[in-house]
């Protein structure tokens, strides 16, 4: 964080002071929830959670050296007492941000959001300093936070947005004012909070409303829902997308044998062929949003593509591949699962597996009330009609919606089971996985499949694997 005194913070925040000797010292660390992450000159922020309070660490952490505590009472240790914990934090975020001169880019979205933040950072931090959203931390707490982890050499301000309800992407972008907002789509995640695809696209589309007139609004070209934002916005607007009719778009999509995705580029100022070292067609549409906010900052397409090319996963459990030494690919996106990301997924199975026996270990998709049981059928349909070789549903009734659209589509017997939990499916899998298997393990975060991936990883370094 910028330099600032416990005087000045506490003035920003609205709080009193408490229990500090000198006001004039300076918060030079980071800004920090947890603990373990003070660092000398930190400011710690007290939540309240439902195990956790964390103004029970407060004379901890000022003995680890933080400057002071952020608090909703006096803690014995210097303090800024608030009546609102969150609230402060995230004025303090406001402060800072319009402090820092830095160009603030906010993208949201019902899937894809947090690797396309990641290819965003990559791109821009070969131009300039860059901070962005560590992992999907993209809410009132995660994204104040972050905007705190900013420098003063800190040029751009990457932010992750995510929405469970009308006016909480209005509330961040009140937080953080960005100049460049993008909006990758609109699917069903969270379709059960929102009650249909159209409240999710009033929600995303707040993003687009916030942003002032000499700013730019980067939309989807493909989605139509994104699309039709350009009404709802007085910025400039700029698309991206496979249409002949976006600005920045792919030419000539292709897979390698691999299943990395490869394509030419084409934007304002030039055009350069990109291969990604990530693997799915569906990091096309991210890799495009990436360029276009790029191109929007001033990249050229060479530039751009050289970016694209070399970047990396950032963020862990999102379409993680490692090959063990008996030739079995774990592919672990077990991070999360909606039916958009569920499907691209799969996609990728198939394109990874060609000529190999490919696995889909697939657990519940969360928070889809009433097409709940529609959106696990198709995804078990679709994983009949893309031949993946063997799909293990795991865990409750979700997953046996799974299995049951899997043996309707296909009549598939034993080629589709449903299993009760992730100890049952590594059981399976050690017992049935031969070498040179692919298997992709996807469910939504409270799941926990990563179990599974991490457990299967754990064997083939021990070398425990089937030889039939």
């Amino acid at each position: 964080m910028i330099a600032l005194s416990l005087a000045e913070i506490a003035s920003v925040v609205g709080g009193q002071t408490h229990d500090i000797p000198d006001p004039s010292v300076q918060v030079t660390g980071p800004v920090v929830r947890d603990s373990r992450e003070v660092r000398p000159g930190s400011l710690f922020v007290a939540f309240v959670g439902e195990r956790v309070d964390g103004h029970d660490y407060a004379a901890d952490v000022v003995a680890a050296g933080a400057a002071a505590v952020l608090a909703s009472r006096p803690v014995g240790v210097p303090a800024i007492v608030v009546d609102d914990v969150q609230r402060a934090l995230g004025a303090l975020a406001r402060h800072v941000v319009e402090r820092l001169g830095a160009t603030l880019v906010a993208l949201t979205g019902s899937a894809g959001k947090t690797s396309t933040k990641d290819l965003i950072a990559q791109v821009l931090r070969r131009k300039a300093p860059t901070v962005f959203t560590p992992g999907s931390l993209n809410n009132e707490i995660g994204l104040p936070l972050t905007a705190l982890s900013a420098t003063g050499e800190t040029r751009f301000l990457v932010l992750e947005m995510g929405a469970r309800g009308i006016g909480h992407i209005r509330y961040l972008t009140e937080l953080t004012p960005p100049r460049i907002g993008l909006v990758l789509n609109v699917g069903t995640a969270h379709i059960g909070e929102f009650g249909g695809r159209e409240q999710i696209a009033r929600a995303k589309g707040e993003l687009v409303e916030s942003l002032p007139a000499d700013g730019a609004a980067i939309l989807n070209a493909d989605d139509p829902l994104v699309r039709a934002m350009a009404s709802r916005t007085k910025a400039r607007v700029l698309l991206f997308g496979e249409s002949g009719e976006a600005d920045v778009r792919a030419e000539n999509v292709r897979l390698t044998a691999g299943g990395q995705p490869s394509f030419s580029l084409h934007t304002p100022s030039g055009c350069s062929d990109v291969t990604m070292r990530l693997y799915g067609e569906h990091h096309v549409s991210n890799a495009l949003a990436a360029a276009a906010v790029a191109h929007e900052l001033g990249m050229s397409a060479d530039e751009i593509a050289t970016a694209l090319s070399e970047a990396g996963s950032l963020s862990r459990w999102r379409m993680e591949v490692t090959e063990r030494p008996d030739g079995v690919t774990v592919v672990n996106d077990a991070y999360n699962a909606n039916p958009e990301s569920m499907r691209a997924a799969l996609r990728a199975l198939a394109a990874m597996g060609k000529g190999r026996r490919t696995w889909a270990v697939l657990g519940q998709m969360a928070e889809l009330g009433d097409e709940a049981l529609a959106e696990h059928d198709a995804v078990g349909r679709l994983a009949v009609r893309l031949n993946v070789g063997k799909l293990v549903a795991v865990g409750g009734r979700e997953a046996s919606w799974l299995q049951l659209g899997a043996y309707n589509e296909g009549s598939w017997g034993e080629e589709s089971v449903h299993v009760s939990d992730a100890q049952a499916a590594i059981d399976l899998l050690r017992s049935q996985l031969r070498p040179g298997d692919v298997v992709l393990v996807k469910a939504s975060r409270s799941v926990g499949l990563e179990r599974v991936a991490l457990a299967l990883l754990d064997s083939g370094a021990e070398g425990e694997v089937s030889a039939r």
